[in-house]
């Protein structure tokens, strides 16, 4: 009897032993604080890759994106210059047909032993330094490539037919994909082969539905009003002009053919001279 009461009280005395010890319960409170602490950062990591998954668009399972938040922060934006810094320049202008003779002078690029209209803006920065270049509206990337001649491209899409293209730059920050927010550098400024006179630079374009527009006549204008602009309206001054000159042409011509054939018809004057 005495056997068994002393095997049934074994595991109770060697409990009792082990709490007497001095470091059973400091390893205990160690041990629960250790565990505590785990699942606190756990949940804190957890929660900040959702909330980045969140900011940048992209699915939980990395397969996909939500931009329903993107495309209404977008729908609000005013179009900014695609420069960080405030103290950037106009190297070249957009070539407008409804210039002066003299402006249009100053947006052709001499290439090739020929002048080409020039259809964006060359920005730049004092003292031809290379300088961040930032995406002039939020947007996904549809482009990021290097162009012998253009040196490294980058294209957003705005939705509703509005592009907007950087080039002339020395590497891209960004993939095709990528959901890029307004003001976030995508590029170096760099230079070109197509347009060595601006030396460093980034060429800056603004298309609608595949019809270049001046960037400069749109910069702090809402992307949503951008986007109501028709690729028909933007060539209409020049058709309108074209076609006046046409039929003022045309009307020119036909006067002085009239003018021909009544020089050539004998005279109708039927006074007889003075005998």
């Amino acid at each position: 009897m005495r056997e068994e009461e002393k095997k049934r009280t074994s595991p109770k005395s060697k409990v009792q032993k082990l709490v007497r010890k001095r470091w059973v319960f400091p390893a205990i409170y160690l041990a629960s604080a250790a565990i505590i602490l785990t699942a606190v950062l756990w949940f804190q990591a957890n929660g900040n890759d959702i909330s980045k998954e969140d900011k940048s668009g992209y699915s939980q399972d990395g397969t996909a994106y939500r931009d329903d938040a993107v495309e209404v922060n977008a729908s609000l934006e005013n179009l900014k210059m695609p420069v960080a810094e405030a103290s950037a320049i106009v190297k070249k202008p957009f070539y407008d047909d409804q210039a002066s003779e003299k402006q249009q002078e100053e947006a052709l690029v001499f290439y090739n032993n020929t002048y080409h209209p020039n259809t964006g803006v060359d920005l730049a920065v004092k003292g031809d330094k290379s300088f961040d270049v930032v995406a002039a509206a939020s947007g996904t990337v549809t482009k990021a490539t290097k162009d012998p001649l253009l040196g490294y491209v980058v294209e957003i899409d705005h939705k509703d037919g509005l592009v907007t293209q950087y080039q002339s730059l020395e590497k891209a920050d960004v993939e095709v994909g990528d959901i890029v927010k307004q003001g976030q550098t995508i590029a170096k400024a760099g230079k070109s082969l197509y347009n060595q006179e601006a030396k460093t630079h980034v060429h800056f374009e603004v298309r609608k539905d595949g019809v270049a527009i001046n960037p400069s006549s749109y910069f702090g204008k809402s992307v949503s009003s951008i986007k109501e602009v028709k690729a028909a309206e933007v060539t209409e001054p020049k058709d309108d002009s074209s076609s006046e000159e046409s039929k003022d042409s045309e009307k020119s011509s036909d006067e002085k053919t009239k003018e021909d054939k009544d020089s050539k018809q004998p005279s109708t004057d039927t006074s007889k001279p003075n005998a």
